[in-house]
Order: C-alpha cells, then sequence, then structure tokens
C-alpha cells in the first residue's frame, strides 16, 4: 500500500477540479471540458495499472472501476448533452468519496480473479465489461435523477440554493436520467444473461441464487417497472427519483456492496 497510495491519492485529486470549478460562474467550458477529461482519465489510468496484474476482486479495487467507469461515462454523456456537464457538483464528490474509501482499504486488494476451470475467458470478461458499465449508467443516471428532484423542490418552494443554480433544469436532467436508465435496463438485461452462461460454465446450472443475482434481477424489475411507468403513466419528478435511487441501491449492493461484506466485515 505504501508504494501506491501517491497514485490512490493522485486519481482521488483528479477528481477534484471537476467537482470545484462549476462553483465559480466564470468558468469557461473549455475549462470545465478539460477538468472532465482529467476526472476521467486519471482512475482510468490508475485502474488500467492494477489491473495489468489481473482483476482484482476487492473492495478497493472494485471501488475504483466503479469509480472510472462512473466518470469516463459522465464524460461521454457531456459531449452528448450540452447541460450534463452541470452534473459535476453532484458527482464529482461522489466520486472521489468512493475514491477515498477505496484507498482506505486498498491494503487487501483481493485475490485475482482465477480464469482456470471457470467459464470461458471471452464470456467471463463480457460478463464483468456489461457488469461495469451497468453500474457506470446508472450512477450518472441517479445523479440526473437527484438534480431533477433537488430543482422540483427548490422550484415548489420557490427557495433556490446555491447548488440548485448551478445544476441543470429539470427536464435536462429528466432527459438525461431516463436515457441511460433505457441504456442501463439493455446492458443489465445481457449482464444478467451473461451471468447465466458463466454459471452454467462453472457450476452447471443456468441460475445460482445468490445474493448478487437476487439483487440484479430486482433491480432490472425496478428499472424496467419505472421505464414502463414513465412511458405510460407519466410517473416523474420525486417518485421516478426515488425508485431510481432503490434500482441503484439494489445495484449497489450486488456488486461493491458484496465485496464490502465479504472483504472488509467478514
Amino acid at each position: 500500500m505504501v508504494n501506491t497510495l501517491g497514485f490512490h491519492l493522485a486519481a482521488v485529486l483528479s477528481l477534484l477540479p471537476a467537482a470545484f470549478l462549476p462553483l465559480w460562474r466564470a468558468a469557461r467550458p473549455a475549462w470545465q471540458a478539460a477538468v472532465t477529461v482529467l476526472a476521467a482519465m486519471g482512475p482510468t489510468f490508475w485502474v488500467t495499472w492494477q489491473l495489468s496484474a489481473g482483476w482484482h476482486t476487492g473492495f478497493s479495487a472494485t471501488l475504483w472501476v466503479a469509480v472510472a467507469t462512473s466518470a469516463l461515462l459522465f464524460f461521454m454523456v457531456t459531449m452528448v448533452n450540452r447541460y450534463a456537464w452541470r452534473l459535476a457538483p453532484l458527482i464529482m464528490p461522489y466520486l472521489a468519496i468512493l475514491g477515498v474509501l477505496a484507498t482506505i482499504y486498498a491494503a487487501d486488494p483481493g485475490p485475482v480473479l482465477p480464469m482456470e476451470g471457470r467459464a470461458p475467458p471471452l464470456w467471463l470478461v463480457f460478463h464483468i465489461l456489461v457488469s461495469v458499465v451497468t453500474y457506470g449508467l446508472l450512477t450518472v443516471s441517479a445523479v440526473a435523477a437527484l438534480a431533477a428532484f433537488l430543482q422540483e423542490r427548490a422550484l415548489k418552494r420557490k427557495r433556490p440554493t446555491r447548488l440548485t443554480r448551478l445544476l441543470p433544469p429539470v427536464a435536462d436532467s429528466e432527459r438525461v436520467s431516463v436515457g441511460l436508465l433505457a441504456v442501463s435496463e439493455a446492458v443489465l438485461g445481457l449482464g444478467l444473461i451473461s451471468g447465466m452462461a458463466v454459471s452454467y460454465f462453472t457450476a452447471g446450472t443456468v441460475l445460482v441464487l445468490d445474493h448478487k443475482t437476487l439483487l440484479s434481477f430486482l433491480a432490472f424489475a425496478v428499472i424496467g417497472g419505472l421505464l414502463a411507468a414513465h412511458r405510460w403513466a407519466g410517473v416523474r419528478g420525486r417518485v421516478a427519483a426515488r425508485y431510481l435511487l432503490l434500482a441503484y441501491l439494489l445495484l449497489t449492493l450486488a456488486f461493491p456492496g458484496i465485496k464490502f461484506i465479504s472483504a472488509v466485515v467478514a
């Protein structure tokens, strides 16, 4: 840990400019783009270096993968939606906190995931990839839903705060949230299918009803129900944000939560 502590801290620090720059109204779009790239590249380079020795399954490594994926996907969203970068005051401090937790628990990186005796490597890599992308997509979607919730509450109370003045308009936040939610549902479906394939190759059964699988299926059901309610019943605002955050909580318990319990608590 002593040799890598500086890398952990550098990855955390790379997230901070993107979190604090929006606090200055005079910040130029070029500066915002630059710090967003920095926030995406810092954790990504660190994760790439860590994974060069194999896929570590510890809590710290899992958190860093989640941070890097979420930061990269957030950067990609800002390239598509011109209001999305205004989510930075919410998502970047959150990712920095996850990075700090990853640094605290970095002493035990966890075992390297063995490839022998398991599913074919391509299936396993595909399953890991879609799982990580799903969590990153849902992270950005949940942050956008939270921004819409905060904006809507401030508008109803007619008491905008300094934070809500920095966030995107409600309609733009909801557009980002629902769009990413639909993509995350499709990717999560692929993850569940690939997970069944991996389970079949590994244990000889299509479905293993462990905590991770059950939580993932529950998250899939909640997201699907929320998308249907939004499409046909017009559910949005606070109600939609609460169900989306519930789905994010379920997926968090399934992804880094299980790692925390097995690697830290146990």
